[in-house]
């Protein structure tokens, strides 16, 4: 039996607490009847809180599907450079597009996804039969609920494991005694995604908004969560993939594989796929309940302070983990610990997820979301004093800082001081915030109206409209004036604002684990990449990034760095070296003309290319293979694709 668990995987999988009390209940049932279970609403709880639990796995959203699966975009890599990036044993190599069969972690995330995915079948199937479910009054509700939520859940593991492996067998039914429905081939990710969509078309019916009810917070699964995830596979249903076979009637993208094309759907399907998605996200937008946080910043303090927004809901859903407990963001990702300080304590190894000199000058000057999220800094002990000292001439080797233990809590604090080991931050990964809902909303308003008109069904607000939502917020009262103007320049044909909406997606969501996913359904995840690697090496001649940054300190002591010195575009007008405390040789301290320079001779072709460099054996292969030991256990019912060996 052991050995057909690990196809599709039937097995219940590993259960990690979570930060939210009702999780923590994880009282089994499986030593009660399937009777006693699905007509109690308590037992059934069980059984969905047993569901979140799974999600705090490492092969699951602790680590893996939080962090290191999201990359290489454009913008964002995984700290395999050089002979790293070749290394098809580990995720320096992987994500880097050379990806092996081989790699353990691969088998070890389908077996997580798919353990979770049966316990799902079990709930959907066992409260889909239970009395309770037309029984009227409370316990109706309460198992109207459960089953809203086990459809969402297996809807949003499904449809993460068709973004990571394309098609893969699609089973909603638990595992039959005789394990009858146990081998199964391969499903069409187009017939998943429509089966998907309309499971959550039912559940989103059955779920209370955000906080509505007492205790339901948005570490459940909500209705407005619900509303953009439909949103969100339908825009993918609309975009390109690149297909193990071609398919009738479908469009080719200019850049495709002769074997393997990559395709979307005719524009009539695209239309109507859009004009759902746009009925799901005016719901979100018109219901109220969601809403940016006024401030980027307090946005991510309240992340890493491990505190819901209860007043504007921006996070529609948050993976619910545990403090000590699971979570690598903080820690695997996040502002540099370079080791134990008398400050912080234990030290994280947060370089597995970097950022770009490219991005960084891409934002505006005045932009608040660039030092959130670029940490051009790590902090070290110097002797009695815990340091921060800005980085060198890393341009691919920028620290993520939306996850910054300068901004975790006491508790997490009190913790890492005495900890000698890895110590689990318990920050909740986001699936999904009300800025993809409203750049989403954008992109479809553009694509069925154009930038300033309205479309029937809409939200009341034209794409630039939603599109300023966005853009402004990132910047201060005295700068509105200059974000609004930015907005009102994009030209109003399509294709110019939907470039716009390309650039507002790296600049809002950069490290976050979204910005890959639309590349590749926008078909851009190619040329975007090429574009980051020519960026740079233009930038580098053309004076863009100065050979040393000076900057000021906060502190007498010259411990806290002063971001708004440092001098990112050279020493300004009227001051001169001797105006600054400190100085540091950065990114045009590379050499273009000197083929000795790793930097840009070894480093920099060495990045994603498997995708992008000179020997890509299929073009446009983002997909991950299936694991060699899960084909094995498959009873000859799959194989690997995409020129992959099995």
């Amino acid at each position: 039996m052991k050995k057909i668990l690990s196809i599709i995987t039937l097995s219940a999988g590993i259960i990690a607490m979570s930060s939210c009390s009702d999780f923590l209940d994880q009282t089994s049932p499986s030593e009660q009847t399937d009777e006693t279970v699905w007509n109690s609403v308590f037992y059934t709880g069980t059984r969905v809180n047993k569901l979140y639990g799974a999600l705090g796995q490492d092969r699951t959203y602790s680590q893996d599907l939080s962090i290191v699966w999201n990359i290489n975009s454009d913008c964002e890599l995984v700290d395999g450079l050089g002979t790293d990036a070749y290394n098809a044993s580990s995720e320096r190599g992987n994500m880097n597009y050379n990806q092996n069969p081989g790699w353990s972690k691969i088998g070890d995330v389908w077996t997580a996804l798919y353990g979770i995915i049966e316990d799902a079948n079990l709930n959907v199937q066992g409260i889909r039969n239970s009395s309770l479910l037309t029984a009227g009054g409370s316990d109706q509700k309460s198992m109207e609920r459960y089953l809203g939520e086990s459809l969402t859940l297996r809807a949003m593991i499904y449809f993460d494991l068709v973004k990571f492996f394309g098609d893969v067998p699609f089973k909603t039914e638990p595992t039959v005694s005789d394990l009858s429905n146990a081998y199964l081939p391969k499903t069409d990710r187009d017939d998943i995604m429509d089966a998907l969509i309309a499971d959550l078309e039912e559940a989103v019916e059955l779920l209370p908004w955000a906080d509505d009810v007492t205790g339901y917070t948005t570490e459940h699964v909500t209705k407005g969560y619900v509303h953009g995830l439909i949103a969100q596979i339908a825009l993918t249903r609309a975009g390109y993939a690149i297909r193990e076979s071609a398919k009738s009637g479908y469009e080719t993208a200019s850049y495709s594989d002769a074997t393997y094309p990559t395709q979307r759907p005719d524009a009539a399907t695209r239309k109507a796929l859009y004009e759902k998605a746009l009925s799901h996200l005016s719901a979100i937008i018109t219901s109220g309940k969601h809403s940016l946080n006024p401030s980027f910043e307090n946005q991510w303090n309240l992340v890493n302070q491990l505190t819901l927004d209860q007043s504007y809901h921006e996070n529609l859903f948050e993976i619910p983990l545990g403090l000590n407990l699971n979570s690598e963001l903080g820690y695997t990702v996040g502002v540099r610990l370079n080791g134990v300080t008398s400050k912080y304590g234990y030290g994280n190894s947060t370089g597995k997820l970097k950022l770009t000199a490219p991005l960084l000058y891409s934002y505006d000057d005045n932009d608040l979301r660039r030092d959130i999220t670029c940490s051009n800094i790590q902090i070290a002990q110097d002797g009695s004093l815990t340091k921060e000292a800005v980085l060198g001439n890393t341009p691919f080797g920028i620290y993520v800082g939306k996850w910054d233990a300068r901004k975790m809590s006491d508790t997490w604090l009190s913790q890492n001081l005495v900890a000698t080991a890895k110590h689990c931050t318990g920050i909740n990964p986001i699936k999904m915030r009300y800025a993809n809902v409203l750049l989403y909303y954008a992109e479809v308003m553009n694509e069925l109206a154009g930038p300033d008109a309205n479309y029937n069904g809409d939200a009341g607000i034209t794409a630039r409209q939603a599109l300023a939502l966005v853009h402004k917020r990132a910047f201060d009262a005295e700068h509105q004036a200059d974000a609004q103007a930015y907005i009102d320049a994009i030209p109003g044909d399509k294709d110019s604002f939907f470039n716009a909406i390309v650039d507002e997606n790296a600049w809002e969501f950069a490290g976050e684990g979204y910005r890959k996913w639309d590349l590749i359904r926008w078909n851009l995840l190619y040329s975007k990449i090429v574009e980051f690697k020519d960026t740079y090496l233009r930038q580098l001649t053309d004076g863009t990034y100065q050979a040393k940054l000076y900057f000021n300190y906060k502190d007498a002591a010259k411990t806290e760095i002063d971001y708004s010195s440092i001098t990112w575009h050279g020493i300004p007008n009227g001051k001169s070296e001797a105006d600054y405390d400190n100085s540091v040789s950065s990114f045009g301290g590379a050499k273009i003309d000197d083929p000795t320079d790793k930097t840009v001779y070894t480093n920099l072709p060495s990045i994603s290319s498997g995708l992008v460099g000179d020997d890509v054996k299929v073009k446009n292969r983002y997909i991950m293979p299936i694991a060699s030991t899960t084909i094995s256990a498959s009873n000859g019912s799959l194989h690997n694709s995409y020129g992959y060996s099995d």
